[in-house]
C-alpha cells in the first residue's frame, strides 16, 4: 500500500503540474497572439475555424483570432465554419468582433457537407464576404429556447417578442452588407435553410469556390464594401497563410464540455469522493475526485443538462452501495446499471445537435464503476468487522489460563493469568482458581478483567 506521505507528495505533484499547465498555455496564448509572424514578403492571410457549437470558448478564439490578424496588419481574415448552431449570446459576441474588426473577414462553408446553421447563418451573413462551398447548406435560424436541455413551448406574445429580436438584430447588419434581408428573415421566422445555389441566387452570399484557395484566387483584386462604408480592394496574390488554432487551455476546455468526456468527469469526481470518504487518509483519490467535481460544474454551465439524468445516477450510486449491504442476488446491481445506462443517456441531449452521450462511452464506464463501488463498499464493510490485530486491544476476547488464583472483586491484590504465552495481572467478579481457563473482558494499563470461560 502506497505511504501516506508519498500519496500526499504524488497529490501535490499533481496539483502543482495543473497549475503549471493553466500558466503556461495562457502565456503560450498571448505569446502566439503577438505581432511578428507574418512575412513581409505578401500579403497575410490569417484562417480561423469554427467546427464546433457556437459557444464562449469559440467567441474567445476569433476574437483572439481577429486581435492577432489586426497586429499582423493581415489583408484578410478567412473563417472556415461547418456549425449547427449554438448560444445566441456567443453569436453576437462573434458577429460585434466580425463588425469592428479593421481587417476584412471571410466567413466560408466548406467542406461538401457542411452547414452553417441556427448561430451559424447569422455569422454567415456578417461576413465583409460570405461564401459557401459546393454540396453545403444554411438557415434554420429560428430561436430555441431550452429548460434542462429540452425545448419548451411558449405563448404567442413571448414567441413573437423573441422572433422580432432576432430578425431585427440580423436586419442591424445584413442590409448594410447587401444581403437580402427579406428572404434571410425567412431562415428565422419560418425555419427555412438554403442550399449553396438557393443562397447565391437569392444574395445571401457573394460567391461559391471549391476550396479555400479558389475563394482567395476569387478576391483578389476584388473590391468590397466595408460595415462603415468604405471601400477596401483585396490584394491577395502569393498571400502567405497562418493558421490560427486554439490554445492549449481552449482546447482542454472545449474538450471537457464533450457530453462523453462530461460524463466520464462525473463519474471519476463521484468515485474519487468516495473513496476518500470511505477510506479517509488516501488523499490522492480526493483530491481528483474534487478537481473533476469542479470541473462538472464548469461544463454544466454550458451544456444541457438533464436533472432527470443526474436523479438516474445518483439512484444507481445508491443501488451499488445496497448491493454490497444487502444480499439481492445482483438485482440492485443489475438494477443500478440499468439505472445509470439511462441517465448517461438522457444526461445531455441538445435539440441543436442532438448531442449526448453514446451508448459505447455510457457502457465502459457504467459497468467498471458499478464493479469498483460495489468491491470497495464490501471492503469498507468487512474492515468494521475486523477484530484489532494490533495493540493490547488485540487480547479482547482472547482466551487465556489462570497460573495465580483469581480473588472476588473489590480485593486490591490481583491473581495471574497467561496469555498468548504472557503473563498479566487479572482481576475477575469472582473467586477463579489456578488452572482454569478465563476469557479477557477488557484491558485496564497492564491488568486484565476476565471472566470464566463458556
Amino acid at each position: 500500500m502506497i505511504s501516506t506521505n508519498r500519496t500526499r507528495r504524488i497529490a501535490l505533484v499533481f496539483l502543482i503540474a495543473i497549475v503549471c499547465v493553466v500558466v503556461g498555455t495562457d502565456w503560450m496564448a498571448s505569446v502566439r497572439a503577438q505581432p511578428g509572424q507574418a512575412s513581409a514578403s505578401g500579403p497575410l492571410v490569417v484562417r480561423l475555424k469554427i467546427r464546433d457549437e457556437v459557444a464562449p470558448l469559440m467567441a474567445e478564439y476569433i476574437d483572439r483570432g481577429l486581435d492577432a490578424a489586426a497586429q499582423n496588419h493581415a489583408s484578410l481574415v478567412l473563417i472556415s465554419m461547418d456549425t449547427p448552431g449554438g448560444l445566441s449570446d456567443s453569436m453576437q459576441q462573434i458577429i460585434q468582433h466580425i463588425l469592428q474588426s479593421p481587417v476584412p473577414v471571410a466567413v466560408f462553408v466548406e467542406p461538401t457537407g457542411s452547414r452553417a446553421a441556427s448561430a451559424g447563418f447569422f455569422i454567415l451573413l456578417s461576413a465583409d464576404v460570405a461564401a459557401m462551398a459546393p454540396g453545403t447548406h444554411a438557415g434554420a435560424a429560428s430561436p430555441v429556447i431550452e429548460v434542462g436541455g429540452y425545448p419548451i413551448t411558449i405563448d404567442e406574445t413571448l414567441k413573437r417578442k423573441i422572433l422580432n429580436d432576432a430578425t431585427a438584430f440580423l436586419r442591424s447588419y445584413a442590409g448594410a452588407r447587401g444581403r437580402n434581408v427579406e428572404l434571410a428573415e425567412t431562415a428565422v421566422t419560418d425555419a427555412k435553410a438554403f442550399t449553396e445555389t438557393e443562397c447565391l441566387d437569392g444574395k445571401l452570399i457573394d460567391l461559391i469556390a471549391s476550396s479555400e484557395d479558389d475563394l482567395l484566387h476569387h478576391l483578389d483584386g476584388r473590391t468590397i464594401k466595408r460595415f462603415n462604408g468604405s471601400m477596401t480592394t483585396l490584394h491577395l496574390a502569393n498571400a502567405q497563410n497562418m493558421d490560427f488554432d486554439l490554445t492549449a487551455r481552449e482546447k482542454f476546455l472545449s474538450r471537457i464540455v464533450q457530453p462523453d468526456i462530461f460524463f466520464v468527469l462525473l463519474l471519476a469526481g463521484a468515485l474519487g469522493l468516495y473513496v476518500e470518504f470511505t477510506h479517509p487518509g488516501m488523499i490522492l483519490p480526493g483530491v481528483i475526485g474534487g478537481i473533476c467535481v469542479i470541473l462538472v460544474l464548469y461544463s454544466a454551465q454550458l451544456l444541457p443538462v438533464n436533472v432527470t439524468g443526474v436523479l438516474l445516477i445518483l439512484l444507481a450510486l445508491g443501488m451499488f452501495i445496497a448491493e454490497a449491504k444487502f444480499t439481492s442476488h445482483g438485482v440492485l446491481a443489475v438494477g443500478g446499471i440499468v439505472s445509470m445506462l439511462l441517465g448517461a443517456l438522457m444526461l445531455i441531449r441538445s435539440p441543436l445537435t442532438s448531442a449526448g452521450v453514446s451508448l459505447a462511452v455510457a457502457l465502459g464506464a457504467t459497468v467498471p464503476f458499478a464493479l469498483i463501488v460495489i468491491i470497495l463498499m464490501r471492503l469498507v464493510l468487512k474492515s468494521r468487522a475486523w477484530k484489532q490485530t494490533t495493540g493490547v486491544e488485540e487480547l479482547v476476547g482472547e482466551f487465556g489460563e489462570v497460573t495465580q488464583p483469581l480473588v472476588a472483586a473489590g480485593d486490591s491484590s490481583a491473581g495471574m493469568v497467561r496469555v498468548h504465552g504472557e503473563l498479566w495481572r487479572a482481576h475477575a467478579a469472582a473467586p477463579i482458581a489456578a488452572g482454569a481457563r478465563v476469557r479477557v473482558l477488557s484491558v485496564h494499563g497492564l491488568t486484565l478483567e476476565v471472566e470464566p470461560a463458556p
